[in-house]
């Protein structure tokens, strides 16, 4: 069964997603439509035989229109009897003009800006609803409910350490879309490199989009994170700028290190635990202790809260290399063996090959049998994982998860935080290293 997400979880995700999808109100159209996509904010979902289906109402607005230049090309072109048009287009009474249109007064910037859990306001709210979940009127809000949207760890991480620090979650708020934007435009990166066509169960959004406008989608968010945390222009959301640019600079080190390594025929158990430190863990960190810096807490608890959240990046990736392996795919939405197909040098992988649990024999067949030149056959998968798991790969990985786990906990032992504040921080840890997608 998969571990039950913990309500802080979804309890952020219900507070950063109306602030999320009116930060995209600032994006250019045709960003702003693949951003939505990606993030589980569109319904522009259903995709077969690289054609593009609008759901009826949820279709996209004539600014949105995907075609001409904004049209997919090759294969995956969203031209001719495909195209958003007829009945499909949102027109009429429910084209976002007019009254509705984000512009003027209702356009996202001065007082309506992304700054707390309020941030959509009545002024901005389409259709009369009011409160905080509404949507922009930009955004024709998934009628999934934001499922296909990911799990928002990262944002509820934020928003924890902002209590940690004494303060409402909701001053926070910019900090948590901040950190959201940046993982979901490494995430619109990774696929590309990665060549993965499924995500969070649908088609990746450059399957969809084709991979420049993914990009620069991509570019899109990262800019924009950066500023929503710099418009409160005071000295803690520049500190929390900075922060969070000094872990997408490792972040961008450790993807580089993860793609070079996979033409590489060995990596040290060191190099490959930097790497992950770089590409994971250096945003969870942020995530951890962005808030804290955001609202002003000293600097010894932000440090506290960024170890805490080292800890637990590691042990997010251990767990993910050990689902990119053996993970099920109706649940994580990967095809099987999905890490050995691409020959990627993940934790357990090293640690079959050339770490301290590798059993001789196993890790001999296992290196040469990753370092073959012809791509490799489902038997050749499947023959990888078992000897992965026959040299100690997969019991390493998992007594590490244990041991990041208990160095996370014990980074909040006698730490000045709220005990409900630190009991959810333990709730989030642990169903990271149980959680199987």
């Amino acid at each position: 069964m998969t571990a039950p997400i913990p309500a802080g979880v979804t309890t952020a995700r219900d507070i950063v997603r109306p602030a999320l999808a009116a930060s995209l109100e600032r994006l250019p159209a045709t960003m702003r439509q693949v951003a939505a996509y990606h993030l589980g904010l569109s319904d522009v979902a259903d995709v077969a035989g690289g054609v593009t289906v609008v759901n009826g109402a949820h279709g996209i607005t004539d600014v949105d229109e995907v075609g001409a230049a904004n049209a997919v090309t090759g294969a995956n072109a969203v031209t001719g009897a495909n195209r958003v048009t007829g009945a499909n287009r949102v027109t009429g009474a429910n084209r976002v003009t007019g009254a509705n249109r984000v512009t003027g007064a209702n356009r996202v910037t001065g007082a309506n800006r992304v700054t707390d859990a309020n941030a959509v306001t009545d002024a901005n709210v389409a259709n009369g609803a009011t409160g905080p979940a509404a949507a922009p009127t930009g955004i024709v809000m998934a009628a999934s409910g934001g499922a296909s949207g990911g799990k928002a760890l990262r944002p509820a991480l934020a928003l924890l350490s902002v209590r940690a620090a004494g303060e409402p979650a909701e001053r926070g708020v910019p900090a948590a879309v901040a950190v959201e934007l940046v993982h979901n435009f490494s995430l619109l990166h990774d696929d590309i490199m990665d060549g993965d066509t499924e995500r969070r169960h649908r088609p990746t959004a450059w399957t969809v989009f084709g991979a420049p406008a993914a990009i620069l989608a991509g570019d899109a968010l990262l800019a924009l994170a950066q500023d929503i945390l710099l418009e409160d222009g005071g000295p803690q959301a520049r500190w929390a700028a900075r922060c969070l640019l000094a872990a997408v600079q490792r972040l961008i080190s450790g993807q580089s290190a993860d793609m070079e390594f996979e033409q590489r025929r060995s990596v040290s158990m060191d190099e490959c635990l930097t790497m992950a430190g770089d590409k994971t863990a250096a945003l969870m960190a942020c995530a951890c202790s962005i808030g804290a810096i955001y609202t002003g807490a000293p600097p010894s608890l932000a440090m506290r809260l960024a170890d805490f959240g080292s800890h637990v990046g590691l042990a997010f990736q251990l767990v993910d290399d050990l689902l990119g392996i053996w993970g099920a795919p109706e649940v994580t939405g990967k095809a099987v063996w999905s890490d050995l197909r691409t020959r990627k040098k993940t934790l357990p992988v090293v640690a079959a090959m050339a770490g301290p649990a590798c059993g001789a024999a196993a890790s001999r067949e296992l290196c040469d049998l990753l370092a073959r030149p012809d791509p490799l056959t489902e038997d050749d998968l499947s023959r990888a994982a078992s000897l992965v798991e026959e040299a100690g790969g997969r019991r390493w990985a998992e007594q590490e998860t244990t041991r990041q786990l208990e160095a996370a906990d014990n980074c909040l032992i006698d730490a000045p935080i709220p005990e409900d504040v630190r009991v959810e921080l333990t709730e989030i840890a642990r169903f990271i290293a149980d959680r199987e997608s």
